[in-house]
C-alpha cells in the first residue's frame, strides 16, 4: 500500500494520454523544454548583469543617503 507498482503508473499514463492526446502532450513538453532553456539562459545573463545592477544600486543608495534626513527617537528603558 506504500508505493505504486509499474502497472499503476502505466494505467495513469494511459489515462493521461487518452485525456490530453499525444499531440497536446508533445506541445506541452516542447513548451516546457523551451521555458527551462529560457530560464537557464536568463540565469546566465542575469548573473553577469546582476553584479552591474548591484553596484549601480549601491551607488544610488549612497547618493540618496546624503539627501535623507535623520529622525531622532528616544529609547525607553525596561524596568
Amino acid at each position: 500500500m506504500g508505493s505504486f507498482s509499474i502497472w499503476h503508473w502505466l494505467i495513469v499514463l494511459l489515462i493521461v494520454v487518452m485525456v490530453f492526446g499525444t499531440k497536446k502532450l508533445k506541445n506541452m513538453g516542447s513548451d516546457l523544454g523551451g521555458a527551462v532553456k529560457g530560464f537557464k539562459d536568463g540565469m546566465k545573463d542575469g548573473s553577469a548583469s546582476a553584479a552591474d545592477d548591484k553596484s549601480a544600486a549601491l551607488a544610488q543608495q549612497v547618493a540618496n543617503a546624503s539627501e535623507k534626513t535623520t529622525i531622532d527617537v528616544e529609547a525607553k528603558q525596561k524596568n
